[in-house]
């Protein structure tokens, strides 16, 4: 079977193109590698000329100054197009948002609806920011979203430009479109199964694959300090909550001097960020969560402590205990700090944490298993 996935801001289309290879299926990933992070594709519609060429770098950004037009949004388009001729005979297309292309919601209507002649069986999945998603963290009902510090102070607006997008009308007219054009509507975690879910949509939820064949688990040896690995990605940082951990850092290292060492890198591409935190004991990853994303996921998987999201409903969801396979980490940096001087101080809970995390994964990310479960889904 040949299918095709378009979109990749996580590694989830790769290694669900993995688990599917795997079960002798034929599979196509289109999309832009999400700028730093460098995910690989099988097409890229990455804009280049927008972002490699000094001269016409300098002239779009000006453009785009002046009368607000987004040359490289267009050159995404255009290469996608240009791709279209080859997308013959799939027999399934999975869109990883309703903004996959990350065009002009205009154009993506344009280019959905040519794809979507060629392709009839269809996808769309929601692992991220999405139209119902946001409308429902506007209802302020949970106790906490990833747009808490934009209700808190609305000045920050340009730092959620990516999730408000989605309460645009351009944007609800693609989203409504693929709505009524996809046969399934699938959600990857539970920070977006909660919000389908409470606005009305019958969504399939299937968690993240994750390829325990090629990430090894390695037991958590700790000799002189504990190691802690904070990755910052600036687009994300306020959205993360990451201001909490920079805080609760900085309670540990003055009360542990000599018994921590602290790793902090910026927007590095995927692969050298692996390679920073193979050497950690704890890694942090996100405050404003309910469910593990996938950079939480595949840290888990190598048998690190992670803090991240692991609220009530995950733990129901999964039949587990508080803290039992990664930590719950709160928008409080003390509550953060306290947790991070208990590890510290019980290195055998860290050694527990790690072997829980990895058969966690084994049992619910397999990504063979969620491969064939993404099958039954599509039906073909």
């Amino acid at each position: 079977m040949k299918i095709l996935l378009i979109g990749e801001y996580s590694r989830l289309h790769n290694s669900l193109k993995e688990g599917l290879v795997a079960l002798s299926h034929e599979v196509t990933i289109i999309g832009c590698g999400d700028k730093f992070k460098q995910f690989p594709v099988d097409y890229s519609i990455y804009a280049r000329i927008c972002h490699e060429n000094k001269i016409a770098n300098f002239l779009f950004k000006s453009i785009r100054k002046v009368i607000g037009l987004d040359f490289e949004k267009i050159e995404k388009a255009i290469r996608f197009y240009l791709i279209l001729p080859k997308l013959n005979s799939y027999h399934h297309v999975q869109l990883i948002n309703s903004d996959a292309l990350e065009t002009y919601p205009i154009l993506s209507r344009f280019l959905y609806k040519k794809l979507f002649k060629k392709i009839k069986s269809r996808s769309l999945l929601i692992c991220g920011d999405e139209v119902p998603v946001v409308d429902y963290w506007f209802q302020n009902e949970l106790k906490y979203s990833v747009l808490n510090p934009y209700f808190e102070d609305n000045s920050l607006e340009n730092q959620f430009q990516f999730p408000l997008k989605y309460r645009k009308e351009n944007y609800r007219k693609t989203f409504d479109w693929l709505k009524e054009n996809c046969q399934k509507l699938i959600t990857s975690d539970l920070d977006y199964e909660i919000p389908m879910q409470k606005m009305g949509f019958q969504t399939t939820f299937i968690p993240n694959p994750i390829n325990i064949d090629t990430i090894a688990f390695k037991n958590l040896e700790i000799e002189d300090k504990v190691i802690i690995f904070l990755g910052i990605n600036r687009l994300s940082y306020i959205k993360k909550g990451i201001n909490y951990f920079e805080k609760a850092l900085e309670i540990i290292q003055k009360k542990y001097t000599d018994k921590i060492e602290i790793i902090v890198t910026e927007n590095i591409p995927y692969n050298k960020y692996i390679s920073k935190y193979n050497k950690t004991h704890i890694l942090l990853d996100q405050v404003f969560a309910y469910d593990q994303g996938y950079n939480a996921l595949e840290a888990m998987t190598k048998g690190k402590v992670v803090f991240t999201g692991a609220e009530t409903e995950f733990l129901n969801q999964y039949q587990l205990q508080e803290d039992e396979v990664c930590i719950n980490a709160l928008p409080d940096e003390n509550e953060i700090a306290t947790k991070l001087s208990y590890l510290i101080e019980h290195p055998d809970k860290m050694i527990e944490i790690s072997k829980s995390a990895r058969n966690f994964i084994e049992k619910e990310h397999n990504y063979k298993i969620i491969a064939a479960k993404y099958l039954t889904c599509w039906e073909v």
